[in-house]
């Protein structure tokens, strides 16, 4: 069992995703940056299906009531063991009446707690994750409070042989200032943008507002601007208003700014979308900071594939780096 100590600004139970139900309006929420939640998951012996605790910002404080094994993968947070530091990517012990505290994150967004068995919640559609928006999944169907508790999941055989193991250098991310750039492909609505504006997606630079969450990623920056038209019929009278269709996650809608879709959001509806931010980089944006910039740089599907399969052969051979032997 774990007890919550202080639930950090926004701390929920988050597993891959709940998925094959986005027909009946349900998204998949899950991990926001699925590449740490694996890499978490992997240092403990977990597979990445396991839940793990998504720290937003800043972490939460803890108390372990059994022996474990636990590891932090994501953004920088200071994270002590009974007020000893203790390293991210990397597996660490824990004995029963350990309390884990975290920081404030100094780079990136979002960071995972990853413990030996997953985070125990009752499943939803066959998810732990987390949707806050409706209240459903992880731990009540929220974020984490003072005095909740969590059962622990049984934890892997060997599960002791991984402490201190560690991801190889090479294959930390280090979320600069500087890396900012957001691979997309243009589409599905993007018949709707000028000329100059689809340019200006692609060129300008943009920050991420202060409300961007796990919903959508607001973003601010350039005035972009609709060809215009006489608006058919179903759709709205504004130039950003098509005929409802679905929103595929990642996708970049806009109703002024830029927002792009993120795990938390509705399925559909009536407001352009010109382009989808790919999968392989999703985690990436996820982990920008409020007012922190973004480019978008513009490739083919093809493209977006290939760098999927090249995420997915780092996440296999991160795995076989961790496991003992």
């Amino acid at each position: 069992m774990i007890e919550v100590l202080d639930g950090g600004l926004s701390t929920t139970v988050q597993d891959n995703g709940r998925y094959g139900q986005y027909h009946i309006g349900v998204p998949p929420s899950g991990a926001m940056d699925q590449f740490a939640h694996s890499v978490a998951n992997y240092l403990v012996g977990n597979d990445e299906e396991h839940a793990t605790l998504e720290m937003t910002y800043k972490g939460c404080e803890v108390r372990f009531e059994e022996d474990t094994v636990i590891a932090l993968a994501g953004a920088e947070m200071a994270a002590t063991l009974d007020g000893e530091a203790i390293p991210m990517w990397e597996a660490v012990a824990v004995d029963a009446g350990d309390e884990l505290a975290l920081q404030f994150a100094t780079a990136g967004a979002r960071t995972y707690l990853a413990v030996a068995g997953g985070i125990d919640v009752e499943p939803v559609m066959d998810s732990r994750s987390t949707y806050a928006l409706i209240g459903i999944g992880g731990h009540e169907g929220r974020a984490l409070e003072e005095g909740d508790v969590l059962a622990v999941g049984e934890p892997a055989a060997n599960a002791d042989a991984f402490v201190g193991t560690r991801v190889p250098a090479e294959y930390i991310p280090t979320y600069d200032d500087d890396d900012a750039n957001i691979r997309i492909v243009i589409g599905l609505c993007d018949y709707r943008l000028t000329e100059e504006s689809k340019e200006r997606l692609t060129t300008e630079e943009w920050k991420v507002a202060a409300d961007a969450d796990r919903v959508g990623y607001r973003l601010t920056g350039p005035e972009l601007e609709f060809v215009e038209r006489e608006q058919p019929f179903g759709a709205g009278t504004d130039p950003t208003n098509v005929v409802d269709l679905g929103y595929p996650v990642g996708s970049i809608q806009i109703p002024q700014q830029p927002i792009v879709v993120m795990r938390d959001a509705v399925t559909g509806g009536g407001y352009a979308t010109v382009a989808t931010v790919i999968s392989a980089d999703r985690g990436k944006l996820s982990q920008r900071r409020t007012h922190q910039s973004v480019y978008f740089n513009n490739v083919s599907v093809d493209d977006a594939l290939a760098a999927r399969a090249e995420q997915e052969a780092l996440l296999a051979d991160i795995k076989a780096a961790v496991t003992p032997s």
